[in-house]
């Protein structure tokens, strides 16, 4: 995918405050820290679009970016950092439950997972969850560039076994750093939005 234009458009709390749903729309969840917003940066060659930080838990609204005119990548709030307040940490289930369910222009959800790390009972909730409302998703396996071949392998595996998919499931192995996934995760986000994409909104 050619990214010809990436801007920034707003953060939101609540439905009132989201942009008009004109765009297809791809959502980016996972734990804080996982690694989404250098996902982000990365399929859009950008350094700085999406927020990184090393305090887990600084992204605590829904941030929306407009790529290409065509389509927007939805930035959610990262779950499951026991230092941030418990006043906000209430917040973000439903708020990031309420744009899930309830916006109609999203295609696709990428789950963002540490291939390092076994999913966490957040993961494991939002994985059969989605299924459930019937919004597709698919998993990227971040991070891959921190273990060797035989390891991804290995932790691929256990993912799969930890979360009940089939064996033939397909997991994005992405590394930010090298770039490896990237042109078969934008295949999948291509794939979610062409529908839409063939005439300008």
């Amino acid at each position: 995918m050619r990214v010809l234009s990436a801007e920034f458009v707003l953060s939101a709390k609540e439905p009132a405050h989201y942009p008009p749903e004109v765009l297809p729309e791809i959502a980016f969840a996972g734990r804080s820290n996982v690694g989404k917003s250098s996902l982000i940066n990365t399929l859009l060659n950008r350094k700085k679009l999406a927020r990184t930080s090393n305090t887990p838990g600084r992204t605590q609204e829904i941030n929306f970016f407009r790529v290409n005119d065509r389509f927007a990548f939805i930035d959610l709030p990262g779950y499951g950092w026991a230092k941030v307040p418990e006043s906000i940490r209430k917040q973000w289930g439903p708020m990031v439950e309420t744009y899930l369910r309830e916006r109609d222009t999203l295609r696709l959800v990428v789950l963002i997972l540490d291939v390092r790390r076994d999913p966490s009972e957040e993961d494991l909730q939002l994985i059969h969850w989605l299924p459930f409302y019937q919004i597709p998703f698919r998993i990227v396996l971040t991070k891959t560039d921190k273990v060797s071949n035989n390891e991804l392998a290995d932790r691929r595996r256990r993912i799969v076994e930890k979360i009940g998919f089939p064996p033939e499931t397909t997991l994005v192995a992405f590394s930010a750093k090298t770039g490896a996934g990237k042109e078969l995760l934008w295949r999948e986000i291509r794939k979610a939005v062409e529908p839409d994409t063939g005439r300008k909104p």
